[in-house]
């Protein structure tokens, strides 16, 4: 049996932390383990420590649950790294969206601004994620790092590209609501089998089944014969909402995840064009994300009373019951050699996602096993949306990237044009200046210092 050492980089999350906990109790074969919480907000880490102690002790659960605020001791001779880290502070991301409110900017097709991937948060997690990185080279060198914070395709993409050497994989839960698909089309979850290919956050059911029975064949009859009661009754929202469907239609597969969901991502940018259309497709990103930010404090506190109050039986509260998160099952899969199929994020090496650039980070199937993590050939997607992805999804990252990668600030301000919401380039300049402007933001002013490069007609 293994002695696998983990180590959480962010575990002040206390519902992450405790979901992380529980598939660990839930998994015979990790038995043993000695798992390192690492945070530097000791409040968060505190309770996230004693909840996760306290749920592993009611399942009697063979697990030596460790905490530290010191991330070295918390990586040295780690056999995996899971990065959960968010190191921008959400009201640091809604200070950046009431700005760009100022400048024309709103909810939908923005993911570089009006988004949790905006270009100042993505700037600070792309120096945390080096950072890291080179930590665990130093320190772990053998190590799986699993990138679970976001920017996961703007990290991946990165750092695959800049650490070679690095044992990477992102993941991220999107891949899930599958299941929720499934349900809603009353087919059972056992058994289900899907192929859904894309780049993080737009990422697309190819095909599947479940129960014998083909998932896109019984969406078809879905749509035909219960979809308009189905939002008569429950409104146009949710897994299989208006949008989507409008979008399968088109298409000729659905969206999964953050793809067409109610985030300030939500694709395709023209569903939010006007009020009616948003209001007929019930794709408000406003009114998610609000819903978003009361829950995360409402959890938080929720989590308070429960380390508060030593009567409450945490595993009441989080019945033991397996999540769809896939880091443990990862972690199995390689500390145990159980193969398993997980749906992964890695470059695109081998065109597993067919019209992608093959040094871009992809969201596909692949085999894990002892020897490691394999990315699976896809059928990709459609030929109508292949340009859609390469304009929105690929195309903003590669500037944000050289924006990064030179400290061009003429580069940001492209990057920031490139969203459908930006005003003209004097307005968007000024725009990018008062984000850099912001408390808190001094070390990324300094860095996007730097203006063209070779001159009128030159290359950088």
């Amino acid at each position: 049996m293994p002695r696998t050492v983990i180590a959480i980089i962010g575990a002040g999350s206390g519902c992450f932390s405790i979901g992380l906990v529980r598939d660990l109790c839930l998994t015979p074969g990790l038995a043993g383990s000695t798992v390192r919480f690492m945070d530097i907000d000791v409040p968060r880490l505190d309770a996230a420590h004693a909840l996760a102690e306290r749920y592993a002790r009611e399942l009697g659960a063979d697990l030596r649950l460790e905490k530290t605020l010191d991330r070295g001791r918390a990586l040295d001779g780690a056999d995996f790294v899971i990065d959960t880290a968010l190191t921008e502070p959400h009201a640091m991301l809604r200070a950046g969206w009431d700005i760009a409110r100022r400048y024309g900017f709103r909810f939908g097709g923005s993911y570089h601004v009006m988004y949790d991937e905006a270009f100042w948060v993505n700037f600070h997690q792309l120096r945390f994620f080096e950072s890291l990185t080179e930590d665990i080279l130093r320190l772990c060198p053998d190590a799986w790092h699993l990138c679970v914070a976001n920017p996961v395709v703007a990290g991946v993409t990165h750092l695959a590209r800049k650490y070679p050497q690095a044992k990477l994989v992102g993941l991220c839960h999107g891949y899930a609501e599958i299941h929720a698909v499934a349900k809603q089309l009353g087919l059972p979850r056992e058994g289900l089998s899907y192929e859904i290919p894309g780049v993080n956050h737009f990422v697309w059911l190819r095909r599947g089944s479940a129960g014998g029975h083909d998932l896109l064949a019984r969406l078809d009859e879905w749509i035909a014969d219960e979809s308009e009661r189905h939002w008569r009754e429950n409104g146009p929202a949710g897994t299989l909402s208006r949008m989507r469907i409008e979008l399968y239609r088109r298409h000729g597969v659905l969206a999964i995840g953050d793809t067409a969901s109610w985030s300030g991502a939500a694709w395709p940018w023209w569903y939010h064009d006007d009020p009616a259309t948003e209001a007929h497709l019930a794709a408000d990103p406003a009114v998610g994300w609000n819903d978003y930010f009361a829950g995360v404090e409402r959890n938080a506190r929720r989590l308070q009373e429960i380390r508060s109050d030593p009567a409450v039986r945490v595993t009441d509260e989080f019945p033991p019951d397996r999540t769809d998160e896939l880091m443990i099952p990862l972690v199995e899969s390689i500390a145990c050699d159980i193969p398993r199929t997980l749906t992964v994020n890695v470059l695109n090496k081998g065109f597993l996602v067919p019209g992608i650039p093959e040094d871009f980070e992809v969201e596909v199937p692949a085999r894990v096993d002892g020897t490691g993590v394999r990315g699976l050939p896809t059928s990709g997607l459609p030929g109508s949306l292949l340009p859609h992805v390469l304009r929105d999804r690929v195309a903003p990252v590669e500037m944000e990237l050289e924006a990064y990668r030179t400290g061009r600030r003429d580069l940001l301000a492209e990057l920031v044009l490139m969203d459908r919401w930006a005003p003209g380039i004097a307005e968007t300049e000024r725009f990018v200046d008062e984000i850099l402007a912001m408390p808190g933001h001094e070390d990324m002013a300094a860095h996007y210092r730097n203006g063209p490069r070779g001159g009128r007609g030159g290359s950088a």
